[in-house]
């Protein structure tokens, strides 16, 4: 039968196995396990404008002007940034970090490359 296998996209539970594949008869769905884990396990983890993985301890350069909501400073592009902190944030901004001259803020890893 399916060996415990659902549907990804209805969550039936009468899968069966074609060839590589799996196929759901109630909504014609096809998928491989094997792809879809490799997916999930690209999709993990903070990555910065160019693709690379970051994580904790990392040291960053800002690729762009970015503007401190809230006060009239300025963080410019090329700014270094080291000992990362990566959280996790409902609103984007999954960097942690201290900015010498600004301090303690937030980053989008959209904009930044890892140093």
């Amino acid at each position: 039968m399916s060996d415990g296998l659902k549907c990804p996209q209805c969550g039936s539970e009468h899968v069966y196995q074609d060839g590589e594949l799996w196929v759901c008869p109630e909504c014609a769905h096809e998928w491989s396990p094997l792809a879809a884990a490799t997916a999930s396990d690209n999709e993990q983890g903070v990555r910065d404008a160019h693709g690379n993985p970051l994580s904790d301890g990392d040291s960053v350069t800002v690729i762009k002007d970015l503007k401190v909501k809230g006060s009239s400073l300025v963080v410019k592009g090329g700014t270094k940034v080291k000992n990362i902190r990566l959280v996790d944030a409902d609103d984007g901004h999954n960097i942690a970090c201290k900015i010498d001259g600004i301090g303690a803020m937030n980053l989008k890893s959209e904009f930044v490359k890892k140093a």
